[in-house]
């Protein structure tokens, strides 16, 4: 299951077994909704063609390969930390309860982590945190996979409910168009009240 790593190195991985979980989370820069983590094992008997950082893909590939991963994988699951976990433990804490919550659902359970980023999520399991790692291994890629096509979902539902804040567009991440919106249409009850843009406008009500 070759990844085009771009310029990184070789990773070299301390484990040799067939437990081994990819672990990422999208929705840490958005200021509405949860941050979604996604947590892989992947079959080696099965591998999938194209796994890569899944920023990297349009949305119609990721769908393709989230339907893939799905059918493939000896094991996957999902899991978030809601936004009012967010404003109560702060992003980077919440990032991480949304990942251990992904990595326990796993059955059969991983028995080592290979995890996105530059720090690990305070699991008992043993593990590697791997900087660029959805770039670099595939079951991460294959996590944030699974993250992003999960959580643009439910952007794609809140769009529904509010058509005016353009969610199915912008996924609620800070561009002109939601900044514009929430100035004129005030915060939703899913807004994150810890962030910045949000606390001004809540300051003003």
């Amino acid at each position: 299951m070759a990844i085009d790593a771009g310029d990184y190195p070789p990773l070299v991985v301390a484990y040799t077994g067939p437990y081994l979980a990819g672990v990422d989370e999208v929705g840490r820069g958005p200021l509405i909704g949860s941050v979604v983590a996604a947590a892989v094992i992947l079959d080696p008997q099965a591998p999938i063609e194209g796994l890569t950082d899944s920023k990297k893909l349009t949305a119609r590939k990721r769908e393709q390969l989230d339907v893939q991963i799905r059918e493939r994988a000896l094991a996957f699951a999902l899991a978030e930390a809601s936004a009012a976990e967010i404003d109560t433990l702060n992003i980077y804490h919440a990032t991480h309860l949304a990942m251990r919550r992904a990595i326990d659902a796993l059955m059969p359970a991983a028995e080592y982590l290979l995890v996105d980023g530059n720090r690990l999520p305070g699991h008992a399991l043993p593990g590697q945190a791997v900087v660029k790692g959805d770039a670099r291994h595939p079951a991460i890629a294959a996590a944030s996979i699974l993250a992003k096509v999960a959580r643009d979902a439910q952007m794609a539902a809140l769009d529904l409910r509010y058509p005016e804040y353009g969610f199915a567009r912008h996924k609620g991440y800070p561009t002109k168009e939601h900044l514009a919106a929430l100035e004129a249409h005030g915060p939703l009850a899913e807004h994150r009240k810890s962030f910045a843009p949000v606390q001004r406008q809540l300051a003003l009500l």
